[in-house]
């Protein structure tokens, strides 16, 4: 199973819209995945265009129509596999910490998150921490990104592909 993962695309503050060839990429998976700051729901909508299933959370940037439909936090059952997804918080520095409070009790196998726009793609104590980085804002990194998971048997891969 491969999933699309995507975060802080701070559309229309940052970009018009989600690159094309991102979009052409994600319609050949299975599963998005949108770990917030999206800013408003066009975002969605369009990934719903080129992927059935999609799954979102909100961020600290989204207006008040995208906080109001999208929850803080998801867990998505997968191939045996559970992943946590949400926005994420508090001081870049810390930001796995505090994305790790969140989901201490919930047994995921990967935690899904943004906020820093700084790509993650680490194992901490048996857990995948993964952050696509942001597609559309280099303020934090020096490149624009996004993501691939692949499950495959028991394992979860992460890929962060470089714009």
């Amino acid at each position: 199973m491969k999933i699309g993962v995507i975060s802080d695309t701070h559309i229309p503050e940052r970009a018009s819209h989600i690159p094309q060839g991102i979009l052409e990429e994600f319609a050949k998976m299975d599963l998005l995945l949108h770990a917030g700051d999206l800013v408003e729901l066009q975002v969605l909508e369009g990934l719903r265009k080129v992927c059935s299933r999609v799954v979102a959370v909100r961020g600290n940037m989204d207006s008040r129509k995208v906080k109001d439909i999208l929850p803080e936090k998801e867990i998505i059952k997968i191939n045996g596999k559970k992943i946590g997804l949400i926005h994420g918080f508090g001081h870049p520095n810390k930001l796995i910490e505090s994305v790790s409070a969140v989901f201490q009790n919930e047994a995921v196998d990967v935690i899904v998150f943004g906020h820093s726009h700084t790509p993650v793609n680490e194992t901490r104590a048996g857990i995948l921490y993964f952050n696509p980085g942001s597609p559309t804002d280099k303020i934090f990194s020096p490149f624009n990104s996004y993501g691939i998971l692949e499950i495959k048997e028991e394992k979860v891969e992460g890929k962060i592909i470089r714009l």
